[in-house]
């Protein structure tokens, strides 16, 4: 397994398709998943969970988490929104947020009277004509344009099957207006290094693991991290021979790849 040629000391995991899949209520756990995290922790290994999660909080992630059985604790999560207040404290910037309710206490701090960006993240229902003309009358009418988005994915899997994410309502609007997304989240390579660097871990002792075969395999790759795919959440067997990205390693589900690695590590 190329993704085992070098010695790992840390593992950045993706949440949804590979520790559970959203849907009704808190989602369900993935077979196997939540012993497999407890094995991770028990070992020598350091963890982060680097998501694009953006309908909850980093506390209510966690409190989710541990209902569906896994012991994360709420540093160990990355997620955008606190990235990208960052971000907007850094720039001084007056966002129109067009965000899951869940996420929004993130942003409560900001000025948003006569706003000067876009923040987008995973809205769900929140995704309506009228919510997404009302975020391209502001943007089109600034001499600066500026949307951001907290992650760029295609699309995720809940229990009941595939659903549209941030990325695709994005390009809808950059195409309106002419312009170009910055993204707070996966694919992002700062998003990775930061996750690395808060480990205290080297980018060539981290792998990633995750089930989207562009933002979070090709993103790390792009990162300079091995990149492992899993074959659940919203993994398609066509994949298997991807046009564009060529994941270091494919495994059934996260237990495969622990199984392989403590194994690694064990001889």
């Amino acid at each position: 397994m190329n993704w085992l040629s070098k010695p790992v000391r840390g593992l950045l995991l993706d949440i949804t398709g590979v520790l559970y899949n959203s849907g009704e209520g808190d989602g369900v756990a993935i077979a196997s998943s939540i012993e497999a995290v407890k094995r991770l922790q028990a070992s020598d290994l350091k963890i982060r969970f680097v998501s694009n999660e953006s309908s909850n909080t980093r506390a209510k992630l966690a409190a989710k988490l541990g209902r569906l059985g896994f012991e994360i604790q709420e540093e160990q999560l990355f997620t955008p929104a606190p990235a990208a207040a960052s971000y907007l404290r850094q720039h001084g910037l007056r966002p129109h947020l067009l965000v899951h309710p869940g996420v929004q206490d993130e942003f409560a701090e900001f000025d948003m009277t006569d706003p000067n960006c876009v923040v987008m993240g995973d809205a769900e229902r929140e995704f309506t004509y009228q919510n997404l003309n009302t975020a391209f009358q502001l943007l089109i009418k600034l001499d600066r344009p500026q949307l951001i988005t907290l992650g760029y994915g295609k699309y995720y899997m809940e229990t009941d099957g595939l659903k549209l994410d941030v990325g695709a309502y994005a390009k809808a609007l950059e195409y309106a207006c002419d312009i170009q997304s910055l993204v707070i989240g996966k694919p992002n390579a700062e998003y990775f290094s930061a996750a690395v660097a808060d480990m205290q871990l080297t980018i060539d002792e981290t792998v990633m693991i995750g089930d989207d075969i562009l933002s979070d395999i090709g993103g790390a790759q792009k990162a300079g991290l091995r990149g492992v795919q899993v074959r659940t959440g919203k993994w398609r067997p066509q994949w298997e021979n991807h046009p564009i990205v060529t994941p270091d390693g494919i495994v059934d589900n996260l237990a495969e790849a622990v199984n392989l690695l403590l194994a690694q590590n064990a001889a």
